[in-house]
């Protein structure tokens, strides 16, 4: 019974929660920016944090901002890898085209951008593997952190509930 007070629907109700919005793909990176609604609102935008959580101890850690920081620090290295990449592949692409004489013709321009994409896959695998281990680390850990809010934001509800059962 005191499960089911527990878990009582309005305690567990998500429709309260505002929707993330996604922005327009970035002209280069080609990623639809996240813009998160759990932000303050606010007329000027938000300096960056200088400083992780976890380097300061004494359990003053705010678990919901080191959790936005991990967001945006994965967000940030996530834009980062693709305007890299997709700049580097866009230079590399112009010159194999331009070094192509003006009569070429358009079977010839195919025949070398295949050649040229598939070297650029060869080239680029070991860094979109080191790109991948690292993001998936990433997005794991950010995983981590928003689970283990949401587990102490139920031990809070449930403990309030307690409280409010008492005072019964």
């Amino acid at each position: 019974m005191l499960l089911l007070k527990i878990l009582h629907p309005r305690l567990l109700h998500s429709s309260s929660r505002a929707s993330n919005l996604i922005g327009p793909p970035h002209p280069v990176s080609n990623l639809r920016p996240v813009l998160y609604t759990d932000r303050p609102p606010s007329s000027q935008p938000r300096p960056r944090h200088p400083y992780s959580l976890s380097e300061f101890t004494g359990g003053t850690q705010d678990h919901n901002l080191q959790w936005r920081l991990q967001r945006q620090a994965l967000d940030a290295f996530n834009h980062n890898y693709w305007t890299d990449s997709n700049t580097r592949f866009e230079e590399a692409k112009q010159s194999v085209l331009s070094s192509l004489p003006e009569s070429s013709t358009p079977l010839a321009r195919e025949h070398a951008l295949s050649v040229f994409y598939r070297k650029w896959v060869m080239q680029e695998s070991r860094r979109g593997e080191v790109y991948n281990i690292e993001w998936r680390k990433r997005n794991f850990e950010e995983i981590a952190s928003a689970v283990r809010i949401e587990w102490r934001n139920l031990q809070d509800r449930v403990a309030n509930l307690m409280t409010f059962n008492k005072d019964k």
